[in-house]
């Protein structure tokens, strides 16, 4: 009997699923004489045992579409919402895998689905990963596919508020995508020409923006475009959230890190400003009319760029490979040209993060972008 494979996207949705799913199938039908079916909105489907036959038919005009066929969801196998609590699901998902006898489950995903990949893998489920977010900040890998498009379309995005920042002698304030990494907005702040380009990984100090704005202002310059990562943090509060994360990561014990993790949440909750009261303080100290624009989920969707669909398409072809070589537990990572097999213990847990020494940092402070700092 051909061997059955499954295949589930968890998270948000990203451009290049449909690309990577296609690619697995395909060479999995293709090369490797196996049969595929796809679990419909992530976890969930896999639970509660909702499925579709992905054969060539099915696959056939997905390769150019952005989102995922299969649907996707947030849902965790061991937190799932049921009746109005959260239950561990777990048991279930893996009497499905069996019942099915899935030779594999293929999960695409970012760092959470990483986890709950590697949790499914603990109880004996043959599991395979591959990274997808547009934030780029999957660890073991060098990029992860729906990357590049949101990256043209923030740097699009600011090209067009170029002109209007121009026309009306303002700050434009734009905020990209990206919590805890700020991969998208140093890119698409550097690529679209950006004077002011804020990070998660550098906190900022209002008053040092409003002055490298003024600084514009006094040469003849009478607009600046300010590109900030949703996560970005003040000086106060990275100071605040970096104290309470030094106590998080050296807990001896669940309860002093629930405690921990709790005081994050009302610091978050307390002291980060939004981008629009950023803007309103930038207005206030320079006297500059300012307006702010939120890119919001538009960074994420239509269609995927060549980029993410050959990326995606390489990840999966290398995953349907490592699926009929009987290698599991890992992710299917990029490693330059190459794709390479990283064993899921490595890579949970961890985040990449933009390194204050990269050169797209380098590149910033020498065409003389201010970074808040």
């Amino acid at each position: 009997m051909s061997k059955l494979i499954g295949i589930l996207t968890a998270g948000g949705d990203t451009p290049g699923l449909n690309a990577a799913i296609r690619a697995v199938g395909k060479t999995a039908m293709n090369k490797h004489d196996m049969q595929v079916v796809g679990f419909l909105d992530g976890f969930r489907g896999l639970m509660e045992n909702r499925m579709i036959r992905l054969d060539k038919g099915a696959l056939s005009g997905v390769l150019t579409l952005g989102g995922t066929i299969l649907g996707t969801s947030r849902d965790k196998p061991h937190k799932m919402p049921m009746g109005g609590k959260m239950v561990d699901m777990t048991d279930a998902i893996v009497a499905n895998c069996k019942k099915h006898n899935l030779h594999a489950l293929v999960c695409l995903g970012g760092g959470g689905t990483q986890k709950n990949a590697y949790r499914l893998s603990q109880q004996g489920i043959n599991i395979i990963t591959m990274p997808k977010t547009i934030d780029n900040d999957v660890a073991m890998t060098d990029v992860t596919f729906g990357f590049d498009t949101a990256l043209t379309i923030a740097t699009e995005a600011i090209d067009r508020l170029h002109s209007t920042a121009h026309s009306h002698h303002r700050i434009i304030v734009v905020e990209i995508m990206g919590h805890r990494a700020g991969w998208l907005t140093l890119g698409a702040g550097v690529a679209g020409g950006a004077d002011v380009v804020l990070i998660p990984e550098i906190p900022y100090d209002i008053e040092k923006i409003a002055g490298s704005i003024l600084k514009r202002s006094a040469t003849g310059k009478r607009f600046s475009i300010v590109a900030v990562s949703e996560g970005a943090l003040s000086k106060e509060l990275g100071q605040k959230r970096g104290n309470v994360q030094d106590r998080i990561d050296n807990a001896k014990d669940k309860g002093s890190k629930r405690k921990a993790k709790e005081e994050l949440k009302r610091i978050d909750a307390k002291y980060q400003k939004s981008t629009s009261e950023m803007t309103q303080q930038l207005e206030s100290l320079t006297g500059l009319e300012s307006r702010v624009t939120i890119l919001g989920h538009v960074q994420r969707g239509g269609t995927p760029t060549a980029t993410d669909r050959l990326l995606a398409t390489r990840l999966g072809t290398a995953c349907a490979h490592l699926i009929d070589k009987g290698e599991f537990g890992v992710m299917v990572a990029v490693k330059g040209d190459a794709t390479e097999a990283v064993p899921l213990k490595d890579v949970v847990g961890k985040r990449k993060n933009v390194p204050l020494d990269h050169p797209w940092i380098d590149a910033a402070r020498n065409l003389g972008l201010s970074l808040g700092d």
